[in-house]
C-alpha cells in the first residue's frame, strides 16, 4: 500500500509548552509539497539543542512542537521537483541545509546556506509558510526544519542527505549533529597536524567529538579542560591523554595549559559556550600559529575581551558552524569513515529507549548521565 500523496496518521511526541514532559499524540502529517521529502524516522537521538529550546529559557517559545534533529530513516514519499531523491532511500536529516545555488554554497569555504541555514524561531515549512504537523485540523510546528520526535516527517530537500544504504541508522544518526560539529571542527578548521597539541573546552558529546578529529588527526597531546572530574575518565576513549579542571588552580586555565605545554597547545577547540572558556581557549594557543576555533553557542547578550596583542602575536580566533561541513556534499563521506572503522560511532552511546519512553532521555541528558541516548521509533 504506497501512502504517497495521503495524509499519514502516526505517533509523535509533542511538546505542549515548555520544560513539560513530552506527549505521545497521534498526529496528521500531509504529503511533501514541492521541493519536500516525507521521512520515516527509525531512530533519533537527543542533542542538548532539543533540551534547550525545549526548557525555552531566553529563547522564542514556539509551542506546540515536534522536537528533534538527530535522526536517521527512510523516503517514504518526494514532493514535486525532487530528484536525487526516491523513496526507499537511507537519509541523515539535517538541522542546516544546502541548497546547492546561494553564494555561501557555490563558495569552497563555507556551508552557511542562504537558504537553508538553521531558523530555529520558524516553526512551518518554507514552501508556504504552513505546517505539515497537526491534530484536529490544530497546527503543530516544526523544529529546525527536520522535526525528528515523530514516526514521520517532512524536511526541505535540501535538508536530507542520501547515505550508504548499508550503514546502520542506529550509529550514523549521530552523524547528522552534534559528533559532526565537533569531529569537524578539529579536521576542518582547527586543522592540528600529526604530533601538535589540542586543547578541548567542554567534554560533553560535541567536545568529544572534537577530541575524537585530534585523535584521527595524530596530535600527540589532547588536553580536556572540563569544571566536572567524573567526565575526565570517559575522555580517555576519545583520545585526551590529559585533563585540567579549571577548578582546580588558582590562576587562569589558560596559564595552567601555557604552563604545561612550554608556551601554549597549537591548536584548541571550545565546546561549551561559556564566555569565559572560550577567553582561556583563544589565550591557551601558542602565539606565532595557535589557532583557537569556538564551536559553543553563547547566550545572545554575551560578549568577551581580549587584549588585541593576543591576535597581533600571531594567534588565530576562527569560528565554526555544523564543523564546516556542507551537509549533502560532505557528509557521505563521512558516513564511510564510521564504515571504515576510522571513526567510532559506539562509545557516544551511552543509553538507548523505546519511542514510548522518550521522556527518559531528556532525565538522562538533564541528570548529566548520557553522552547520547538512542530512541527507536519502533519498539
Amino acid at each position: 500500500m504506497s501512502t504517497a500523496g495521503q495524509i499519514i496518521r502516526c505517533k509523535a511526541a509533542v511538546a505542549w509548552e515548555a520544560a513539560k514532559p513530552l506527549v505521545i499524540e497521534e498526529v496528521e502529517v500531509a504529503p511533501p509539497q514541492k521541493n519536500e521529502v516525507r521521512l520515516k524516522i527509525l531512530f533519533t537521538s537527543l542533542c542538548h539543542t532539543d533540551v534547550y529550546f525545549w526548557e525555552a529559557k531566553g529563547q522564542t517559545p514556539v509551542f506546540p512542537r515536534i522536537f528533534g534533529h538527530e535522526a536517521g530513516g527512510i523516503v517514504e514519499s518526494v514532493g514535486e521537483g525532487v530528484t536525487d531523491l526516491q523513496p526507499g532511500d537511507h537519509v541523515l536529516p539535517v538541522f542546516t541545509g544546502e541548497c546547492k545555488e546561494c553564494r555561501h554554497c557555490k563558495s569552497e569555504e563555507s556551508n552557511m546556506c542562504d537558504l537553508l541555514r538553521i531558523n530555529t524561531d520558524r516553526g512551518v515549512m518554507l514552501n508556504d509558510g504552513q505546517t505539515r504537523f497537526s491534530i484536529n485540523g490544530k497546527p503543530i510546528y516544526h523544529f529546525v526544519g527536520t522535526s525528528t520526535f515523530s514516526e514521520y516527517t517532512v524536511v526541505h530537500v535540501g535538508c536530507v542527505v542520501k547515505i550508504n544504504p548499508a550503514a546502520p541508522l542506529d550509529k550514523v544518526c549521530l552523524l547528522s549533529c552534534g559528533i559532526s560539529t565537533g569531529l569537524g571542527a578539529t579536521l576542518n578548521v582547527a586543522k592540528p597536524t600529526k604530533g601538535q597539541s589540542v586543547a578541548i573546552f567542554g567534554l560533553g558529546a560535541v567536545g568529544l567529538a572534537a577530541a575524537e578529529g585530534a585523535r584521527l588527526a595524530g596530535a600527540s597531546r589532547i588536553i580536556g579542560v572540563d569544571l566536572n572530574p567524573s567526565r575526565f575518565n570517559e575522555a580517555k576513549k576519545f583520545g585526551c591523554t590529559e585533563f585540567v579542571n579549571p577548578k582546580d588552580h588558582d590562576k587562569p586555565v589558560q596559564e595552567v595549559i601555557a604552563e604545561m605545554t612550554d608556551g601554549g597547545v597549537d591548536r584548541s577547540v571550545e565546546c561549551t559556550g561559556s564566555i569565559q572558556a572560550m577567553i582561556s581557549a583563544f589565550e591557551c594557543v601558542h602565539d606565532g600559529w595557535g589557532v583557537a576555533v569556538l564551536v559553543g553557542v553563547p547566550n545572545k547578550d554575551d560578549a568577551f575581551k581580549t587584549h588585541p596583542m593576543n591576535l597581533l602575536n600571531e594567534r588565530t580566533l576562527k569560528g565554526t558552524f555544523f564543523g564546516n561541513y556542507k551537509p549533502r556534499t560532505d557528509l557521505p563521506a563521512v558516513v564511510e569513515k564510521y564504515m571504515n572503522k576510522e571513526l567510532e560511532l559506539e562509545k557516544f552511546i551511552t543509553h538507548s529507549v523505546p519511542f514510548s519512553e522518550i521522556n527518559k532521555a531528556f532525565e538522562y541528558m538533564l541528570q548529566g548521565e548520557s553522552l547520547r541516548c538512542i530512541i527507536r521509533m519502533e519498539g
